[in-house]
């Protein structure tokens, strides 16, 4: 089966302009040209248009994409990643969602709105217990500072940042990498380098165990289901824990 590229873009939500600009940078090529110049698509061809606009979401450019996709083989691996971020953020939004629903209906029934339950959803905050626990109460208000001090812009490369990273995890486990491989270890230094970037934490603080902090994060993604989703799981955060278990041993 095929259709045609208003079709596609009827169906994807898109634009004929921007597909025939993804042919034009080879992202997506159509699958048939006809005799008259029209671009028909098929299946497989929409799968690969999903992937392009479930990496768009992550905050991908379009060189980054392309590169992706040449490295990602599996479909199936890789929509199980992207899958695993989309149910992350679902919970995300329903959090929001709920948070002004009861905000909403306090209004309306002329009652004052829970303080605490207005912001669940919206920001870094709902961790704060959590950071103080393992970190104490001075991590937290240092990377809070950090947070809000920086502008809507800086908040958005960062989390392109972080979202690219997640990304080229998902992909480097999806293809089966091995763990102490040079590409794991250099995705490994990039991780670490992000990490320092974050006042407040043993990475981000000058004397602070940084081999313990590696090591702890490790496992923790493994094992809380928020963060494994990031990598795609279980089995993505358990190569990362690898990985960066290899990083340490080797650099640190």
């Amino acid at each position: 089966m095929e259709w045609s590229i208003q079709q596609v873009a009827r169906l994807a939500g898109t634009t004929s302009r921007t597909l025939r600009h993804y042919d034009d940078i080879g992202l997506l090529p159509p699958t048939r040209i006809a005799p008259n110049g029209y671009r028909h698509y098929d299946e497989t061809a929409l799968v690969r248009l999903q992937r392009i606009l479930l990496l768009r979401e992550l905050g991908l450019g379009l060189p980054q994409i392309a590169d992706v996709l040449a490295r990602q083989r599996s479909e199936v691996d890789a929509l199980t990643a992207h899958l695993g971020l989309l149910r992350q953020e679902q919970q995300r939004l329903q959090r929001q969602i709920a948070a002004v629903s009861s905000t909403i209906d306090a209004l309306k029934g002329g009652d004052s709105p829970m303080a605490e339950n207005m912001f669940d959803g919206f920001d870094h905050t709902q961790y704060e217990d959590e950071v103080t626990e393992r970190w104490g109460a001075d991590a937290y208000a240092q990377s809070d500072r950090w947070w809000r001090g920086m502008t809507a812009a800086e908040r958005e490369a960062w989390q392109q940042r972080v979202a690219q990273l997640q990304a080229d995890w998902q992909d480097a486990a999806a293809r089966g990498i091995r763990p102490d491989a040079p590409e794991a270890q250099q995705l490994a230094a990039r991780h670490v380098a992000w990490l320092r970037g974050i006042p407040g934490t043993p990475a981000g603080t000058p004397g602070g165990d940084l081999v313990g902090y590696l090591l702890g994060l490790g496992e923790m993604y493994v094992a809380d289901p928020r963060f494994a989703a990031a990598y795609g799981g279980v089995e993505g955060a358990t190569f990362v824990r690898d990985a960066l278990r290899s990083y340490v041993e080797a650099q640190l």
